[in-house]
């Protein structure tokens, strides 16, 4: 059946209090969220042991302070790709924001604008680009690999018009993995949520509801090509002035590609596990793909698993320059709107600037020299 947005009446378990932390405002989502959709965000793929793999891989990561330095001010502010961010933090592309709030994308730009953080639209965006260029924000596109090549640069073309200053280009979905709360849910958009920048064609396909089959993969199925290769990335590098950013990499041999054929950024990601079930931790990985791209004009992000700010402050220890933060946003912005997604990145800008201070690093480049050790198992667990 297709998902109602929220339940009726939405309650708050927090009874008014303030939130201390970016990961109280998971059970501020969850309450207020009707569960189908709550399970569409935050389940992964298959037995989801890569969606567990990743907030473990995160918590054996323990980091190893410097002390007697002067963190009397810290300063958050950092260069992602060719944009200027108050914090080491991009907003990751998420579909369909407005299946989490009637403001959608709308809200959740104008708090990235407000936080001074990259705001990445993406393909399955609820809102179209002329909204979201008003918001202020600074735009990046998330670009899927189409069937149609012509609609495809169609995307590229609006994107740039609208101002975006880089192009992500995901990787890692060839096709949907196998989420399989969305097929047991029959999972299926609301009529008043749509693909705002894919109007026509196979755009209805993702509200229609069938037993046991998730509509959004179905939708995508039909949209997405499979046969995307290097190729492909190559010819797209000479067909747009923007800077490429390569999304689902996890392999040090294809950072190294990416760097090869221009790319600005690779982002270290498994899709927030929602792909390849038993895919490595991003944070695993990013070590060596921080390694191979040493010395090379490209930079390196990281996705998956981060929850705050000491989960930022971890990624640039280990050779990021920056995070894209995709479901605890979404989360702000469930409970609370543009002012729910405004408190999420306060209170992450707030978490990072406590952990770079008590670490001994005045600044994200400081970070990147500390060193970090990895523990035999979890010994700590994030709430």
């Amino acid at each position: 059946m297709s998902a109602s947005v929220r339940n009726e009446p939405p309650t708050d378990p927090a009874g008014g209090r303030p939130a201390l932390s970016v990961a109280e405002y998971a059970d501020r989502a969850r309450a207020v969220l009707a569960p189908e959709v709550w399970e569409w965000l935050e389940g992964g793929a298959e037995r989801e042991l890569t969606l567990a793999a990743n907030r473990a891989a995160f918590d054996r990561v323990a980091l190893v302070p410097r002390v007697l330095t002067d963190v009397s001010t810290r300063d958050t502010a950092a260069t992602l790709v060719r944009s200027r961010a108050a914090l080491p933090v991009a907003v990751a592309p998420v579909a369909y924001h407005r299946l989490f709030h009637p403001e959608g994308e709308l809200a959740s730009a104008r708090a990235a604008a407000a936080a001074g953080v990259p705001f990445t639209v993406g393909t399955l965006s609820s809102v179209g680009f002329e909204e979201l260029a008003k918001t202020g924000a600074t735009l990046w596109f998330q670009l899927y690999w189409l069937r149609d090549r012509g609609r495809l640069l169609d995307l590229v073309r609006a994107a740039e018009e609208a101002g975006s200053e880089a192009l992500v280009v995901t990787a890692d979905v060839p096709y949907m993995g196998r989420r399989l709360r969305d097929a047991r849910n029959a999972f299926a958009l609301p009529s008043d949520v749509r693909a705002a920048l894919l109007e026509g064609g196979a755009a209805g396909r993702a509200h229609e509801s069938t037993a046991a089959v998730s509509a959004v993969a179905a939708h995508t199925a039909e949209l997405l090509s499979p046969g995307v290769t290097w190729a492909d990335l190559e010819w797209l590098r000479g067909e747009t002035d923007l800077p490429l950013v390569v999304k689902g990499v996890l392999d040090p041999a294809d950072a190294r590609r990416a760097a090869g054929i221009g790319a600005a950024a690779v982002v270290v990601s498994n899709h927030g596990g929602r792909q390849l079930d038993r895919a490595v931790p991003a944070v695993t990985m990013l070590p060596e793909v921080a390694e191979a791209l040493a010395g090379e004009d490209c930079q390196v992000l990281l996705d998956s698993g981060v929850r705050g700010g000491s989960d930022v402050l971890t990624a640039l220890a280990l050779g990021a320059t920056g995070v894209l933060l995709g479901r605890p946003l979404i989360w702000g912005l469930a409970a609370g709107g543009e002012a729910g997604c405004t408190e999420v990145l306060d209170l992450l800008a707030t978490e990072l600037r406590h952990a770079l201070g008590l670490a001994g690093c005045a600044d994200p480049r400081a970070a990147a020299e500390l060193r970090t050790t990895t523990l035999p198992c979890p010994v700590w667990s994030t709430p």
